[in-house]
């Protein structure tokens, strides 16, 4: 690993600008970013295509024996080819460049050094460096794949910021499991009005707290006026202090007089993230989402995310408030 780490370190010296002009190929690139290789470099190539196409470079892989049986055809003048090639002598490889160089837009050759047939042929050439490998007989490829893989990325990154491939961009190739739901908005994982509990901010506390409740029951009534613009917010737990404090009258007052007023909302569109940040900062449990004239949308409800794997207890948790404070800002008097 240490022999691996250094490697990598020590390509930094003469790989840097190369990479650079690299990287501006390919995020000037019009049509495609084909990458090949063969053996252990043929999998590194194959792991950059997945970082490429995952941060705004299409691109796919052409195993190089395949090329010269037919599959050439994938490659269109528009394209790029980045071939990779400790040695810059694998048969395969130079074979398929020698086409390839005529048939797209440019090749660049990913190899130790440009005393190479494969750099020969290539527009660019991304050096290396020859290393030890870490396998004991120095032959298994394992360090040099080590800095392909980092040099092959770090051109990819830096595309991608040329680009100004951005998170929102980056959620759109990333829709599912753990790593889509953090870049997913409120709007995806909020329960919707109809799952809320909603209610006139004018009705006395027991008739809005009693009207219909929804399939999955939340922690919060969501209150508004006659246009529908949220006014305030009434949590159980706000139901449960007036009860401590024997303030049972209260529950024939209109919910406007106790309600929180300026409970802490959420625009529409904003990422999950900033709401996972909000209720674990502020110590609540239910955020209602508004569009951007003040009409509620829905509701995010801690119950949900922590389900979902969003947050932990310990996340929304406090040594001092409990698991569901209320949503206060400034109380009714």
């Amino acid at each position: 690993m240490m022999s691996e780490s250094r490697a990598i370190s020590e390509a930094v010296a003469f790989a840097s600008s190369a990479c650079t002009e690299a990287a501006q190929r390919v995020a000037e690139c019009a049509g495609s970013v084909v990458l090949t290789g063969v053996g252990k470099a043929g999998w590194i190539a194959q792991k950059v295509v997945a970082t490429m196409a995952s941060t705004g470079s299409p691109s796919h892989f052409l195993h190089p024996s395949e090329a010269v049986h037919g599959d050439l055809g994938r490659v269109q003048a528009a394209d790029w080819v980045i071939a990779f090639s400790n040695s810059g002598r694998s048969e395969e490889v130079v074979r398929a460049c020698e086409y390839l160089k005529s048939q797209a837009a440019g090749v660049i050759a990913i190899t130790a050094d440009e005393a190479n047939p494969l750099a020969e042929l290539a527009d660019i050439v991304v050096p290396m460096g020859r290393h030890r490998e870490a396998c004991p007989h120095n032959l298994a490829p394992t360090t040099t794949t080590a800095v392909m893989l980092a040099i092959g990325d770090s051109i990819a990154l830096l595309a991608s910021r040329l680009r100004g491939f951005g998170p929102a961009d980056f959620a759109k190739y990333h829709p599912g499991g753990a790593l889509g739901r953090k870049l997913c908005c409120v709007d995806d994982v909020m329960r919707g009005l109809h799952e809320c509990r909603v209610s006139p901010d004018h009705l006395p506390v027991r008739d809005a707290i009693a009207g219909k409740t929804p399939e999955r029951r939340s922690g919060a009534v969501l209150l508004v006026d006659a246009d529908q613009h949220l006014t305030g917010i009434f949590t159980d737990s706000d139901l449960v202090k007036l009860l401590q404090r024997r303030q049972e009258n209260s529950l024939d007052r209109a919910i406007n007089e106790v309600m929180i007023r300026t409970p802490v909302v959420i625009r529409s569109g904003r990422p999950l993230a900033e709401a996972v940040a909000i209720l674990s900062e502020r110590h609540i449990s239910e955020l209602p989402v508004v569009c951007q004239d003040g009409r509620p949308l829905g509701m995010i409800d801690i119950t949900d995310l922590i389900a979902a794997g969003d947050v932990t207890t310990t996340e929304v948790a406090s040594p001092i408030l409990p698991l569901h404070p209320t949503n206060h800002e400034t109380p009714a008097t």
